[in-house]
């Protein structure tokens, strides 16, 4: 189909296919999850033709993206901006290394915290990696981005970074696609040695990738996803970066009255700028995220010819997501129209879903302590178990970043916190908390670690577990004494005998494990619906 209405992930995905994607790993993180959900779904995928893997995290789904490219494959990782910094060490590292097959590495942020604990904006990265940028300001755009940003890999011979953010990606748009690319042969690299970051080769490498930022500024400037869009009112100048280019035409309409740039591609296109700052008389900067554009602009000292204004001036807000509202203001103008009150829907607070195994294991953490925060604290970690914080639980006290309950539980025993219980999903555990569990056997840590295996990833819609039922053989390998290695049913009718459970590790001097496996009740219901459509279609 030439035309089609999709998900700004999904036509990144489609993107990608087309421009002759091989490999596409990832770990789900919401807002990217979809883009390897539609990869996975595919034709390409379903013939064998390209490989789509969900992976341990954001690590080893980047370093095998890196290694597909050094075979010469196109090949992309995508993960939400929190887990750039899980993989931020191949990242900052391939750019000097640089890529033989194209590389793409898809990074949905999270302005406003949908589903995050910050609102980190993966551009500042670039000034570590001082790597390629494309910023996509539609579905459109984020359906071309994928072939250009293959092609500008391969031209430049390193990796390149595609930034988009939540409203982008989870929001639909009419796409018309394009000619489908050949999948790239097998090709070893022609300087197999610049992948060897011994300092006596990286140094020379890293020496390179400086000299080349001049050029990259030059593709930023001519690139297609650049544009600078003259106005006869040099009173103000817009510069506007993705996706918040599209608020700013919302507002002042196809035909504006001011010059905009727009701003697709990084590194910053430093002429384009020039050419708005030296002739207009005050300047907005309209972007999403971190005021990273606004910053580099207003320099230290702050420079006053001409004023710039944005998220730092105090013309847009700081924190949160952009809206079209907002860029009026920040004009002076009116702004479009707001849906009526009563046609938009309730917000409705989080909620673990009635009869989730999360909901029992919590209520047993409650009556193990009896009277918190002096019977204990609990360090959780990201999952939908985190919902264990609020009411009618209130089961847990901290939640900071993947895998950082165990070890932070760790630490706390070492304070001399008993009793220190972490609760950690199975996919969590298997992302980056097997290295704690390890630390805690190697100091015997006086902790307790309760393993929430529902079987699935629930929280980003139900993909498979790496942990695959494996968690007990998982931590007796990583030397856990397997007589404290704990397994339980969350279930009402179980409550009194999983207390007991958790009290006697509690009770036990040294790290122990309890695995608390049921499935997740939506994978369940699921899993129910299809075996009875499929016996309903064997009795037609």
């Amino acid at each position: 189909m030439p035309t089609q209405l999709l998900l700004g992930n999904e036509a990144l995905a489609r993107g990608a296919l087309d421009a002759g994607l091989s490999a596409a790993y990832a770990y789900p993180g919401t807002p990217s999850t979809e883009i390897t959900e539609y990869i996975l779904r595919s034709p390409e995928v379903a013939g064998g033709d390209v490989i789509a893997r969900w992976t341990a995290n954001e690590k080893t789904a980047l370093e095998a993206a890196i290694g597909a490219s050094y075979a010469g494959r196109r090949a992309m990782a995508s993960m939400k901006h929190v887990g750039l910094n899980v993989a931020a060490d191949p990242f900052v590292n391939s750019a000097i290394a640089g890529a033989n097959g194209g590389l793409l590495i898809a990074v949905a942020d999270d302005p406003s915290m949908h589903s995050s604990q910050n609102e980190q904006d993966s551009r500042v990265y670039l000034d570590l990696s001082l790597m390629p940028c494309i910023e996509p300001a539609d579905q459109q755009e984020a359906y071309e981005a994928p072939a250009h940003a293959f092609e500008l890999s391969e031209r430049v011979r390193m990796p390149v970074l595609l930034r988009t953010t939540t409203r982008l990606s989870h929001s639909r748009g009419t796409i018309t696609t394009g000619d489908t690319r050949p999948r790239n042969p097998l090709s070893l690299p022609e300087d197999p040695k610049r992948f060897i970051l011994l300092p006596v080769l990286a140094r020379d490498s890293y020496a390179r990738l400086v000299e080349r930022q001049d050029e990259l500024i030059r593709e930023s400037e001519s690139s297609p996803f650049t544009r600078y869009v003259n106005g006869p009112d040099r009173s103000l100048g817009i510069i506007a970066c993705g996706i918040a280019y599209g608020y700013v035409l919302d507002v002042v309409g196809e035909s504006p009255r001011h010059p905009i740039l727009k701003i697709g591609q990084y590194p910053i296109p430093e002429r384009l700028v020039a050419e708005v700052t030296g002739t207009c008389k005050r300047i907005l900067v309209v972007e999403e995220g971190f005021p990273y554009v606004e910053a580099k602009l207003r320099g230290l000292p702050v420079r006053s010819t001409p004023p710039i204004h944005g998220r730092l001036s105090g013309h847009l807000p700081r924190v949160g997501e952009l809206t079209p509202q907002a860029v009026a203001d920040a004009l002076g103008l009116e702004g479009p129209p707001l849906p009526e009150p009563s046609s938009v829907p309730a917000p409705r607070p989080p909620a673990l879903c009635p009869g989730c195994p999360h909901g029992d294991t919590c209520r047993m953490i409650t009556t193990a302590l009896g009277d918190r925060p002096a019977g204990g604290v609990v360090f959780s970690d990201i999952g939908c178990y985190t919902l264990g914080a609020l009411p009618p639980y209130d089961a847990i006290d901290t939640c900071v970043e993947m895998g950082s309950s165990i070890t932070m539980a760790k630490g706390a025993a070492a304070a001399g916190l008993h009793p220190a219980i972490s609760l950690i999903g199975d996919s969590t555990f298997t992302h980056s908390g097997m290295t704690g569990l390890l630390d805690c056997v190697n100091e015997n840590a006086n902790v307790t670690i309760i393993i929430v295996d529902n079987l699935t990833i629930a929280m980003t819609g139900g993909q498979p577990s790496s942990a695959e039922s494996r968690l007990a053989r998982i931590c007796a390998g990583l030397g856990a004494d397997e007589e404290h290695i704990r397994r339980i049913e969350p279930h009402p009718k179980n409550h009194a005998e999983n207390v007991a459970v958790l009290e006697q590790e509690i009770a036990h001097e040294g790290p122990s494990v309890i695995i608390a496996q049921r499935e997740c009740i939506q994978t369940a219901r699921r899993r129910a619906r299809a075996a009875k459509a499929e016996t309903a279609g064997e009795a037609r």
